[in-house]
């Protein structure tokens, strides 16, 4: 199986192209919607604005990292100080995340994906198929907050040995514990001390389904995962406005145009997307039409 039509990556150097201004949007986007969230609860909190505020907050928690992968790529924005400005100070404190780190292994994974034993994501799909109660007891630890906990408190106890830690991880903890009580002041400083304990909710109940779900979109279950055709071993997921706002934030579903080439930026995946579907990449491996879809076809009774 292939796809009758197979891209030359000189095709796809138009979408290459990087804007200071579209990265300047997606940074003021996902501040501009999380702040806008708490404002949200804190102006009307009651029994729907609360929890549907800790269900959106995870969504841009991943919005979040999302970000910071993109600007590990450098091809969020034009000029690089400020990819490494926005990824060092705006984005990957958040989640305390390393952003060099990550995308030193996260490099790996694009030119291993599927291999059993060079890609660092395998554990996340190797498996799917699977079980349709084997997903379920997946997804309920993380609704009940046993995985959430789990990372968070890596996290904490990184903090308490700073010492034992890199350079490079330190000061990543550090940028994080700076932006994070710099936000809990905040919140303290406006009379909603409590925000914040809807943030870290989002982080305990919220996050690591969400996450789990777009891994699982990504590679799981797809035709040939150790095969070196992105069609094969990659999947783009078709997203409707909620899904957009909460699991695929910021064009991420377009994980084949990713792995096509890594260099186009998210604000021009969905372009490099439709451009390719009409010359028929997508006929013989169609684009998965939702994430329901996409969980059915990855389980089995």
């Amino acid at each position: 199986m292939k796809s009758t039509y197979a891209p030359e990556l000189a095709e796809l150097q138009p979408f290459t192209q990087k804007s200071d201004w579209r990265g300047a949007w997606c940074v003021l986007c996902q501040w501009g919607l999380t702040l806008l969230i708490f404002w949200t609860m804190a102006s009307w909190p009651n029994w729907l604005t609360i929890p549907l505020g800790v269900v959106l907050l995870g969504g841009r928690q991943l919005g979040f990292f999302v970000l910071t992968h993109e600007m590990g790529h450098r091809t969020l924005f034009k000029t690089q100080w400020l990819n490494d400005f926005a990824g060092t100070w705006l984005t990957s404190p958040m989640d305390y995340t390393n952003g060099r780190a990550y995308m030193r292994e996260h490099l790996m994974h694009h030119q291993s994906v599927g291999s059993e034993t060079l890609d660092p994501d395998i554990q996340n799909y190797r498996d799917y198929p699977i079980a349709r109660a084997r997903l379920k007891r997946k997804l309920k630890r993380d609704l009940t907050g046993q995985t959430g906990w789990r990372n968070l408190s890596a996290k904490y106890r990184a903090l308490c040995r700073l010492g034992e830690q890199t350079s490079e991880d330190r000061a990543a903890l550090l940028r994080g514990l700076a932006v994070n009580l710099l936000m809990l002041g905040i919140m303290v400083m406006v009379g909603h001390a409590w925000l914040y304990l809807a943030w870290l909710a989002a982080q305990l109940f919220v996050y690591p389904a969400i996450v789990r779900i777009r891994q699982i979109a990504e590679h799981a279950a797809v035709p040939k995962l150790d095969g070196p055709d992105a069609n094969l071993n990659t999947r783009t997921t078709r997203s409707h406005p909620l899904a957009r706002l909460i699991i695929c934030p910021h064009q991420v579903n377009y994980h084949v145009e990713h792995h096509l080439l890594a260099s186009i930026p998210i604000y021009r995946l969905g372009a490099a997307h439709r451009y390719l579907k009409q010359r028929g990449y997508y006929d013989e491996v169609p684009e998965t039409p939702g994430y329901a879809t996409m969980l059915r076809s990855v389980t089995v009774a």
